[in-house]
């Protein structure tokens, strides 16, 4: 920030018009003027408006003053003492906070005592001094004590005091230097937001552990301010149920689509793998008609070969089978079988039988011999 530098400025005080300790740090809050040696008693020459503008040497700042009740201090506060920091490229802002007696007399109760504001402002970063019970109205003994150069204010005309603009005659000096108030943002705002949310605010301070008598809140108004916290709190716990079931809801919404995707996945894969399996060309379907075939192949092995006329199946003719005795004298109709019904009771063979032995015997004994 302009004017704001590291280090301390040492100098002789009678030699110069710059302090003994000149702020130039934001480590430590600003110094009162009557607590600090912070007098001017060099000759102090009186600057123009484009002279300072200009630039001044750097032991001869520009001494700008401000001053108001700053009660609640805020924002709006803030940019106004900013604006009258920068005014010129090498200044000194002097901050005039005015007592609770003149204040109260004059403008009006304020919300924090004079201490209060005296320790907000010395605070502030633009701030270089702060001068403790400013007087309301300016006077020459007051501007030459404090060697201030220009009045940094809003150019709304002040009416107070009896006076229609409590600045009128530092204008009419060439001494004054228009700030632009912030809209939006003031002390009575502040008050009025509270007043018009009494209720929100005392509800507050009991919840918090502030006392009825220290809210100076009647007993019905408390019951029915504690009352009001106690829906208060069910309705949020209502409210952070619903917003928990809510997502609860919709995480299952989200697994549950999750789930039936993937259940569709998996039917299909299944419906694919059983059709595959068991279809009408299925694997299994194969596999029994190649098993089936199998079984019936052993239970019916092949057929010899047939003779047909003129040729012989194309099945390889084997080796000749030599056929018995028995079997030659059966193939040429000398040789026949009695029944069942012919055999004797008595389990004897009968006598056909006999002969039937007996020819096979002397057959196969003399083949050339006739029965």
């Amino acid at each position: 920030m302009v004017g704001h530098q590291e280090g301390t400025a040492e100098g002789d005080a009678g030699d110069s018009c710059t302090p003994t300790f000149w702020r130039k740090t934001l480590t430590a809050p600003a110094p009162f003027a009557d607590e600090s040696s912070c007098q001017c008693r060099a000759p102090h020459e009186k600057l123009t408006i484009a002279q300072a503008r200009l630039g001044t040497p750097v032991d001869r700042p520009v001494r700008v003053y401000a001053d108001g009740i700053f009660d609640l201090f805020h924002s709006g506060h803030a940019r106004a003492l900013m604006q009258a920091k920068t005014l010129f490229p090498n200044s000194y802002l002097l901050v005039g906070v005015c007592s609770d007696d003149l204040t109260h007399k004059f403008k009006g109760f304020t919300v924090m005592n004079e201490a209060e504001r005296y320790e907000a402002l010395r605070h502030c970063r633009y701030v270089d001094e702060v001068i403790r019970d400013a007087p309301w109205t300016l006077t020459p003994e007051f501007l030459e004590k404090h060697k201030i150069d220009f009045v940094a204010h809003d150019d709304i005309p002040y009416s107070s005091a009896g006076s229609d603009d409590v600045y009128k005659h530092i204008k009419e000096a060439g001494m004054f230097v228009p700030t632009q108030r912030t809209e939006g943002i003031s002390t009575s705002d502040i008050i009025t937001r509270i007043v018009r949310d009494y209720d929100v605010y005392a509800r507050r301070n009991l919840q918090r552990g502030y006392t009825a008598k220290e809210l100076n809140v009647s007993f019905i108004n408390e019951k029915k301010y504690r009352f009001q916290n106690q829906v208060d709190k069910m309705k949020e716990k209502v409210k952070n149920v619903e917003e928990r079931s809510k997502e609860f809801v919709n995480r299952v919404e989200e697994k549950s689509h999750d789930l039936i995707q993937k259940w569709e996945e998996k039917s299909r894969e299944f419906i694919g793998n059983f059709l595959e399996l068991f279809g009408p060309d299925g694997a299994w379907k194969q596999m029994f008609q190649e098993r089936s075939s199998r079984m019936l192949q052993a239970l019916s092995p092949k057929q010899s070969p047939v003779k047909k006329e003129g040729f012989l199946s194309q099945t390889p003719k084997g080796p000749e089978i030599k056929r018995s005795p028995f079997h030659q004298l059966k193939t040429q109709g000398k040789l026949s079988y009695p029944s069942h019904t012919e055999r004797p009771i008595s389990g004897k063979p009968a006598p056909m039988c006999l002969d039937l032995r007996k020819t096979f015997f002397v057959t196969a004994m003399c083949p050339g011999t006739k029965p």
